[in-house]
């Protein structure tokens, strides 16, 4: 791996690069942004007791032995629908009530523990990963967050118990990513709300009797913002839905659209305070994104394994294919991807655990990375396994369609690489406002995703002071070189998000092509440092011939990582951003691509 190329040195004038100050909470993936990373929050590598490893197995065998009677993912494919036998099983394994506290009758799961048990189903049926993490992870999360005591000792007993299923109703037809623009209203009644509107896209729409819903509960009026608000909304007050939507993939799970029509609602069933649904929403989707990492891990793993048993069993040439080199960088390209997206999403989960709150930025990541890590996995799979990829008679083409949609879902990847750079950026941005070099930098930063219900109420916390470093203390030392790649790019980061900043001013809001650019440094920088504290952590247990596959895995990774972070960096000041969008102004104007031969 060559060396990461040297530090610039400032533009003239533009003075110290700013560092955000503060009291709270730490985000590592923050401290990337004003240069200093954080690593005394990551090693060492955070890892469950033996005594929840021993639980989570049991869960996970349990799993195991049902999956293999009862889940047939084609016939749910086929079918369009999870079965009710399937469906039982998963009560009786408790796998609805893992989040919920035991006090309130479930398993009382952390998030790694919940994670893990999510990878697992997904791994067998990505249908059902989704049925069990929509009803928890979404459904009943601004419950278990936000809800009263009332509510929970009234819904959570039976929700664990998977007698009373849950999902989350937010997105409407032109409210997708603009939370902002919903037009479901919520108008009180007395000590009652009356609800109006519809949702689309809801998950476990067809099965569930308890709905999260957001609905605005102030006008919009002469410019002032919507305050929208969080509600428990029982099926039995109204509530009503279409049939399943047709998907290209995920067949098996109930997305429907949610009809409101006049649904009274007991005040009693707010969530959280009244006008501060964009704070729920947050918090939920945020802890979300951590199981559709999650999901998209067991998915990566099964598409892999099939990718290794096909090529060790298709022979061309007289020998497998697994003997050609072509065929041996795709697995071993999935394999270090792979890698990467276990070691940061349980880094993540491990953080939450140990009681972060500011993991906004870093389950983003998660969710972007792993994502597109399927994606590619899914492809790659697929070509290994040749024209049989391509058949309904086998899983690669149905994992395909499966695959597409965590793109997608919690927020799309675009929104999501926005948010991971404006909310980065939001500490230097402080700074240099507060210094009077720039105003309304932090403000205009927050408005285009306000609406999303990100940023609004939580994101301006600040990051803690953090001293220079110019080296990871912690790593193993046979780690130096791909240590001192997330020390000169961490620095390059800082260096380009504080030009930038000087640069555009409050346009920053505007300028995706830097947004993404940062965003995209970002993912790199915590996927190293997560391979990097696991890997750390398995050198010191079991020395470093014992660690040998995660070393290789993470020299993989780091090496492509390299060459992704130079360009990026590179691309700053010298791309053809311009150029692209005039391209694209006129295939608009055009209606498409007007060029022909003839």
């Amino acid at each position: 791996m060559p060396p990461p190329p040297a530090i610039p040195p400032s533009s003239p004038g533009s003075g110290p690069l700013p560092t955000a100050s503060g009291t709270g909470d730490e985000s590592f993936a923050k401290s990337f942004f004003v240069g200093s990373p954080a690593e005394g929050l990551i090693f060492p590598y955070p890892e469950p007791s033996r005594s929840e490893v021993d639980e989570i197995n049991g869960v996970l065998d349990g799993i195991r032995r049902f999956a293999s009677k009862q889940i047939d993912a084609s016939r749910i494919d086929r079918e369009e629908t999870i079965g009710p036998e399937v469906l039982a099983g998963l009560r009786e394994l408790g796998l609805f009530g893992l989040l919920v506290p035991k006090a309130h009758g479930g398993s009382g799961f952390g998030l790694t523990a919940y994670a893990r048990v999510i990878q697992e189903l997904a791994a067998h049926d990505g249908s059902v990963a989704l049925t069990v993490s929509a009803h928890q992870s979404l459904g009943l999360a601004a419950l278990l967050y936000f809800g009263s005591e009332e509510l929970k000792a009234t819904y959570l007993p039976r929700c664990a118990r998977g007698e009373t299923l849950a999902a989350f109703a937010l997105v409407e037809v032109g409210s997708g990513s603009d939370a902002g623009s919903i037009q479901t209203r919520a108008d009180r009644d007395g000590d009652s709300y009356v609800i109006n509107g519809e949702k689309i896209w809801v998950t476990n729409g067809g099965l569930a009797d308890l709905f999260t819903v957001f609905a605005r509960t102030s006008p919009a009026e002469d410019g002032a913002k919507p305050r929208l608000t969080a509600f428990i909304v029982e099926r039995k007050s109204g509530a009503s839905n279409s049939r399943t939507e047709p998907t290209l993939g995920l067949r098996g799970a109930s997305t429907t659209n949610l009809n409101l029509p006049s649904v009274r609602v007991p005040s009693s069933h707010v969530l959280g305070d009244v006008g501060r649904g964009f704070k729920v929403a947050m918090e939920v989707l945020t802890s979300a994104r951590l199981a559709l990492a999650s999901s998209c891990i067991g998915a990566s793993k099964r598409l892999l394994r099939l990718a290794v048993e096909r090529a060790t069993e298709r022979k061309t040439y007289g020998r497998s294919i697994a003997e050609f080199p072509m065929v041996k960088d795709k697995i071993a390209s999935m394999s270090a991807d792979i890698f990467a997206l276990e070691s940061m999403t349980y880094l993540t989960t491990g953080l939450v655990d140990a009681g972060r709150t500011d993991f906004s930025i870093e389950s983003a990541i998660c969710k972007v990375f792993g994502s597109e890590t399927l994606w590619r996995v899914a492809n790659e799979s697929a070509q290994i396994a040749g024209s049989l990829g391509y058949t309904q008679n086998a899983p690669w083409e149905r994992m395909i369609r499966d695959a597409r949609a965590a793109m997608v879902f919690e927020g799309t990847n675009e929104i999501l690489r926005c948010f991971i750079a404006l909310s980065g950026m939001q500490g230097p941005g402080l700074a240099l406002s507060g210094s009077g070099l720039l105003e309304d930098v932090s403000k205009a930063m927050r408005e285009p995703i306000k609406g999303f219900g990100l940023l609004s109420d939580f994101a301006l916390r600040k990051a803690r002071s953090v001293l220079s470093r110019d080296r990871l203390t912690r790593v193993h030392p046979i780690l130096s070189r791909e240590a001192a790649l997330v020390i000169t790019y961490a620095q390059h980061l800082a260096r380009c998000v504080d030009q930038a900043l000087r640069r555009h001013g409050k346009n920053i809001a505007e300028m995706q092509y830097t947004q993404k650019r940062i965003a995209d440094i970002a993912i790199d920088l915590y996927a190293v440092s997560s391979c990097l504290a696991r890997t750390t952590r398995s050198i010191e247990k079991r020395g470093e011939e014992g660690a040998r596959r995660e070393i290789d895995l993470l020299t993989m990774f780091a090496r492509a990582a390299d060459k992704r972070l130079a360009e990026n960096v590179a691309s700053f000041d010298d791309n053809d951003d311009e150029l692209r969008k005039a391209i694209a102004h006129k295939a608009c104007a055009d209606g498409g691509y007007p060029l022909d031969i003839l």
